[in-house]
């Protein structure tokens, strides 16, 4: 069963002709003079990006990119019951004809949240029960450290799903969540149309569901602890091939976060079972049995000076594949954002959860309250050398090539140009290969990969 999105400026148009946001209004709010239950916003982020020295085997070795991401969302406070809308529109201009660009950079004219929101509970200031929200229709969703499900924020697309999401808050704290939804799958995925900005309706269907449940506890152990555990449940169909993944994925996570003068931590594991295809091939029929598992283990420390400085050291490991006959070994990071760990995406994102060692350091700072600035470091290896290193496509299927891949560098600047209404982002990251990314059968003779970008993001 699969269903096209609503068309969507006809959508959002008839939620902005029916009326009204809690919050401060926003310029576009303010200019439009809209009443006080009725919110909107929008955003417009152009971004310029280009990098050489490729790591990936077969797109270009030198690729440049003007991008322009825009959004427009709306919602309707009705009392218990909020309606919502939100537009995305990610396009892409003048990158190479082999470019490595998929629907992670466009996604043209998509309406990826539909919504109504039920107040359950009691919502009253000063309330001493529980209240929870039950959100159905299409939606993003942010759960935990974002690691396995997050809305992206750096990457030109978003995830977005659509089902029934249920969230209860107790009056201590302790958060509950039950979700069941059909990943909303994106439209077009050829490069033709692709670096055309065509427009192709997303669609979902239940021959991909996605479902689970989490909860977070605080005051444990001077900070909080999460569970979840997560069901992929993925088939052949609508004339779409796939690796028929059927994955169960459970973790946990203990952080406290970054304050003046502390120590904070992040620590989060998870293990993955079920089944999957090494392939998408229609020949492609053996189901093969999945353990996997992904680790990040992180300590900081906030100093109390001007520029709230914040050190941190960095652990990830994620599981690859051995190849072995009926087994597979590789982490799925499932719908999970992955910028804060590894660095930039986009013509980048070299990085990811999946057949990586890699400690780092990062160091964090403020020098006014409208700019931030992040200087990381991480060293990386393989965790199975017959594996494709992380996201790069570099593969020795003999693991003749060694485990050590190099070391990646990256910095960033943002600066709000005019607070809270225009800012300014830069950064870069230099991918120094060594060993694997070198030696390994596929890997490109283009040396060390040198990706820079610069946004500029208009909220309104």
């Amino acid at each position: 069963m699969t269903r096209r999105a609503l068309p969507a400026l006809a959508a959002l148009a008839a939620l902005a002709i029916a009326a009204p946001a809690v919050a401060k209004p926003g310029p576009l709010a303010e200019a439009l003079g809209v009443p006080d239950d009725l919110s909107i916003s929008a955003t417009i982020r152009a971004r310029v990006e280009g990098i050489d020295g490729q790591f990936r085997p077969s797109p270009a070795t030198a690729d440049s990119m003007v991008s322009l991401r825009t959004t427009l969302a709306i919602e309707y406070d009705a009392g218990p019951v909020r309606f919502g809308g939100e537009l995305w529109d990610a396009r892409a201009y003048g990158e190479a004809p082999t470019s490595s660009i998929t629907t992670s950079e466009v996604n043209t004219l998509e309406l990826v949240q539909a919504y109504a929101k039920v107040e359950l509970g009691d919502w009253k200031k000063g309330a001493k029960g529980g209240h929870g929200l039950l959100t159905l229709g299409r939606q993003t969703m942010d759960i935990g450290s974002r690691r396995l499900v997050a809305r992206n924020r750096f990457r030109q697309t978003t995830n977005g799903f659509t089902g029934a999401n249920l969230e209860w808050t107790t009056h201590g704290g302790t958060r509950l969540q039950a979700f069941w939804t059909m990943p909303q799958i994106r439209r077009p995925d050829d490069l033709a149309s692709l670096q055309d900005n065509k427009v192709k309706f997303d669609l979902e269907t239940t021959r991909v569901q996605f479902f689970g449940a989490y909860a977070s506890l605080p005051g444990i152990l001077g900070g909080t602890l999460e569970g979840y555990g997560f069901r992929l449940a993925e088939q052949d169909g609508d004339n779409r091939l796939t690796r028929n993944r059927r994955l169960w994925t459970t973790g946990a996570r203990l952080f406290a976060r970054p304050a003046a003068g502390k120590w904070d931590h992040d620590i989060e594991g998870a293990y993955q079972f079920g089944t999957v295809r090494r392939t998408t091939s229609a020949a492609d029929l053996t189901d093969l049995d999945v353990s996997a598992w992904f680790v990040h283990a992180e300590a900081g420390y906030s100093l109390k000076a001007k520029w709230k400085p914040h050190f941190a050291a960095m652990f990830d490991a994620a599981s690859g594949d051995s190849g072995r006959a009926g087994h597979y070994g590789r982490f799925d990071t499932l719908y999970g954002a992955r910028r804060f760990d590894f660095g930039p995406t986009a013509l980048y994102g070299a990085l990811q959860r999946a057949n990586i060692i890699s400690p780092g350091l990062r160091l964090e700072a403020a020098p006014d309250k409208r700019t931030d600035v992040m200087v990381a470091y991480r060293a990386q290896w393989l965790e199975n050398p017959r594996d494709a290193f992380a996201t790069t496509g570099v593969r020795d299927a003999k693991g003749a090539s060694g485990r050590f891949a190099g070391h990646q560098a990256e910095a960033r600047l943002r600066h709000w140009l005019v607070p809270d209404f225009l800012q300014a982002e830069t950064g870069g990251a230099v991918l120094f290969k060594q060993g694997f990314l070198r030696d390994a059968p596929n890997a490109p003779k283009s040396g060390n990969s040198v990706y820079g970008y610069f946004d500029l993001t208009l909220t309104l």
